[in-house]
């Protein structure tokens, strides 16, 4: 006898699972529903984000007038403090831990009297170090200028990546030493190989080599992280978006990448040694429309990937299968 309310189920779950996001053959994160405890923090656009896996704590960078630019979760999501002092326009976040303590870098983006800057905090907030000219866009190496600086990646020795620059007049990767002098560069505006428009994001590898996002060139080029050189680039996987966030997964066998206009996380396979060929993409992971991916980042402990997503003014926080 049919059963109309069985046959509507049936129906249902083959419906969810047409349409679900995950490409592959199994899903590889799901959705931490409860993080945070108290959304309610997030009173601006949330441009960055950061993990301290050292101290379980999470920092995210927002925009806005009158809001608190740093906020800074927990773990499990409760909300522990913000600070506010000489951050204008954070763009990038990054928690830099060594043997003697931890520290925040910020990339300010501003145009008023803080900001073309990277900015060395301590985590409640005191302001430590500044790189590059405050309120002063430019390409001078000495003193050390930038334009519109979007991100930043800290080895534990202290020497330092940066790309530069969020559609200001740079468009470069510099490796600074831990006395932030320049050891090299790399880069000027182009789609040849080794020019970036707007390199948005640089993540190093476990295998000496530096990944950028070339958003403006919907590609992801790779380069040597001693000496600078050239490896390869990746393009086949964004022809529909380029790529605006790179991090590796905690075991360095995935790339994530944030997509923002077409609210997706593309999960490609990491090139272990040799050759860098082009991007395979793994999965996907597909975010509500308008939701607008941003910058990611992992915790090397845990391997969950936290989103900040300036469309829905929020950071969500996946976790591995």
């Amino acid at each position: 006898e049919f059963d109309y309310y069985v046959f509507i189920l049936y129906f249902q779950v083959l419906k969810a699972e047409y349409v679900s996001p995950w490409r592959g053959e199994q899903q590889m994160y799901k959705l931490d529903i409860g993080w945070p405890k108290t959304p309610e923090h997030f009173t601006g656009q949330t441009f960055c984000v950061a993990v301290d896996s050292l101290h379980s704590l999470v920092y995210v960078g927002q925009r806005g007038d009158n809001v608190p630019k740093v906020l800074v979760f927990s773990e499990e999501g409760y909300f522990l403090y913000a600070w506010n002092d000489t951050v204008e326009m954070p763009h990038g976040i990054f928690v830099w831990n060594t043997a003697i303590g931890s520290s925040v870098w910020i990339t300010d983006v501003g145009t008023g009297k803080y900001g073309h800057t990277v900015k060395q905090y301590s985590p409640l907030g005191k302001l430590m170090q500044v790189l590059g000219t405050p309120g002063n866009a430019g390409s001078s190496l000495i003193p050390l200028q930038f334009d519109q600086p979007a991100e930043i990646f800290v080895e534990e020795t202290g020497e330092i990546y940066v790309v530069d620059g969020d559609g200001g007049m740079n468009n470069r990767l510099l490796k600074l030493s831990d006395d932030y002098k320049e050891i090299w560069l790399t880069g000027t505006n182009g789609s040849g190989i080794g020019q970036f428009k707007i390199p948005h994001s640089v993540t190093v590898d476990a295998f000496g080599r530096v990944w950028v996002a070339d958003r403006g060139n919907k590609r992801i080029q790779v380069f040597d992280k001693v000496t600078g050189e050239w490896l390869g680039s990746w393009s086949g996987c964004f022809s529909e978006d380029g790529p605006y966030s790179v991090r590796f997964t905690a075991d360095y066998k995935y790339l994530i990448v944030a997509q923002l206009n077409i609210n997706r996380l593309a999960i490609l396979a990491a090139p272990p040694v040799g050759s860098i060929g082009d991007c395979v993409m793994v999965h996907s992971v597909q975010l509500a429309d308008e939701t607008k991916p941003h910058l990611v980042d992992v915790d090397m402990r845990s391997g969950a990937v936290y989103v900040a997503e300036i469309g829905a003014q929020q950071v969500q926080k996946y976790v591995p299968l």
